[in-house]
């Protein structure tokens, strides 16, 4: 076993804290002020990204990476609040289609910067071998905590996606 200098070590926890912090403090934030959880957000951004502003709740989850059920439940909380609304596939009666309304297109426009965007835009500067690196040692820090198996959306949360806390 080879020496660790134990700075390193309180460093590389440091910086961990700090991402967990920085995505705790964007998700509070969010809340506040538009009252959106961030996979909610980022469903309407999905849906706001598409031609038609238009998404089946299976299109959805297979962007986001997460299971269908889950979807699901953030698209209920929005149809509650009137941010998208459910309608029949017109080419394929059994798919429904998700669409964004005028109100939920308000929330998105008001919503802050996603955490996720800040990092992608930031992430995208980089070289190609810096891209590779990062993403090697984020992958390692994960398998060193026993989460590399943990299901994951590209989302930056701390609670589960669908907004239910455990």
């Amino acid at each position: 076993m080879n020496e660790t200098d134990p700075n390193r070590v309180d460093d590389s926890l440091i910086a961990l804290r700090r991402i967990l912090r920085a995505t705790e403090q964007y998700e509070r934030d969010l809340a506040a002020s538009a009252g959106l959880s961030p996979a909610q957000l980022r469903v309407l951004q999905i849906i706001a990204g598409k031609p038609d502003a238009s998404a089946t709740p299976s299109a959805l989850a297979q962007q986001m990476g997460v299971s269908q059920a889950t979807v699901t439940s953030v698209v209920d909380k929005l149809v509650a609040r009137g941010l998208v609304r459910r309608v029949p596939s017109e080419t394929d009666r059994r798919q429904t289609n998700v669409i964004l309304t005028v109100t939920g297109r308000s929330a998105l426009d008001e919503a802050p910067d996603a955490l996720q965007q800040r990092y992608v835009r930031e992430f995208v500067k980089l070289e190609d071998w810096e891209q590779a690196q990062l993403v090697a040692s984020l992958e390692r820090v994960a398998a060193m905590m026993d989460a590399h198996l943990i299901d994951a959306s590209p989302v930056l949360t701390v609670g589960a996606i669908d907004g239910k806390r455990k």
